[in-house]
């Protein structure tokens, strides 16, 4: 990114990457010129306030219905002038409209599209929807134009990232990503069977949406990574390792050759890493609190239980297992996600699901959006019908 006003598009707008990312944006207004907002529909007067604060030219909703509703949201805040579009093509079409950087905070397999027509135009893509690199690595990687096109937003990767830079890629003997444990960190399978979503949404650490909350609380979210890493950072399964830090004070480590292990640490807020995905290469002052390494107490580690938490086990057996199974795994968990959340399955359901559909499916690699979307159609209906009845 050059030091001139960059054109920025925001993908997942009232989401919480996407509210934090607009933060920055307005604490840097120098830097940046909102051209684009994506949105789902469901807050369409907090998309309106978004519309009229950064003056955006064009807004699109995936769901068609709540056209009317986010009309009459911008009548009343004035933005009477902003072009409303809805549906899949029309996110696809302002994610591609080539502006200097989009960052993708939208939450599932959906945000696969939208990736590789912000890379497909040009863009520079801050990613923080790990599901479109989970799902469909192959076709995303292959869709930049040119290399270092994807800044990753997640903490963990955007760690490793930052880390990267004391070498080079031959150098690297290991990637740590680190892990906080969840709310359930220590428990057993017998002690879960009642966890409500009131409890899964409970965070110990992190502020974040209720899918990838869930998720965390599974190891899921980490499984997720893992699959991420060996993409983004071009790395085999063998050198990658998962350790569990309840702290959340160092978010991911690279290991050397020569033994060197490098960590980015930092407090637990996610604006560090979007602020940098943002401003990459330069850094700016942030409104993140700062580590006070005299309080923040000991620092602990320890190896993930697989055993109890099978969703981790699922995604790393799928990242070997290559082709389209981590997109099984990436479907499979988010319709079990879905189905938990309106009370329709339990806890432990969601460690089923994932493994039972790893287990179902027999299928090779693929060339295209439409088997990436087949197979991630196939995996959820799977799930509803064994576990939605």
């Amino acid at each position: 990114m050059s030091q001139y006003r960059n054109t920025v598009v925001i993908l997942g707008s009232t989401g919480s990457i996407g509210t934090q990312g607009l933060d920055v944006i307005s604490r840097h207004p120098e830097r940046f010129t909102v051209t684009g907002l994506v949105a789902g529909g469901a807050h369409v007067r907090l998309l309106a306030q978004q519309v009229v604060r950064h003056h955006v030219p064009q807004v699109a909703v995936y769901d068609e219905a709540a056209v009317p509703a986010l009309h009459e949201a911008l009548e009343e805040v004035g933005a009477r002038y902003t072009q409303i579009q809805a549906g899949p093509q029309a996110v696809n079409a302002i994610a591609g409209s080539g502006a200097d950087l989009v960052l993708n905070g939208i939450t599932g397999s959906v945000g696969l599209e939208p990736s590789i027509a912000a890379l497909r135009a040009g863009s520079q893509l801050a990613l923080a929807n790990k599901e479109s690199v989970v799902a469909g690595g192959h076709l995303l990687f292959g869709a930049q134009v040119r290399d270092d096109q994807i800044n990753p937003v997640d903490s963990e990767h955007s760690a490793i990232w930052q880390s990267l830079r004391s070498g080079t890629h031959a150098e690297v003997s290991r990637l740590v990503v680190t892990a906080s444990g969840g709310p359930f960190r220590g428990w057993k399978r017998a002690d879960m069977s009642d966890i409500t979503p009131e409890q899964a949404l409970n965070h110990p650490t992190w502020h974040m949406g209720p899918v990838v909350t869930i998720n965390s609380s599974t190891l899921m979210n980490k499984g997720l990574e893992f699959i991420e890493a060996m993409w983004l950072f071009s790395m085999p399964p063998e050198k990658i390792d998962i350790v569990v830090h309840p702290q959340s004070i160092i978010h991911s480590m690279v290991e050397y050759v020569d033994g060197s292990v490098m960590a980015q640490m930092g407090a637990p807020d996610m604006m560090i890493p979007i602020q940098y995905a943002l401003t990459w290469p330069h850094r700016y002052e942030s409104p993140a609190r700062t580590l006070d390494l005299l309080s923040c107490g000991p620092l602990t580690f320890s190896q993930p239980d697989t055993g109890t938490f099978t969703c981790l086990a699922s995604c790393i057996e799928a990242a070997k297992r290559g082709g389209l199974y981590p997109c099984v795994v990436n479907g499979a968990n988010e319709e079990a996600v879905s189905l938990f959340l309106q009370d329709k399955i339990g806890y432990l359901d969601l460690f089923d699901a994932v493994e039972a559909a790893l287990d179902h499916f027999d299928l090779g690699d693929y060339t295209s959006v439409e088997e990436v979307l087949e197979a991630d159609r196939m995996a959820r209906a799977f799930v509803r019908e064994r576990y939605g009845k």
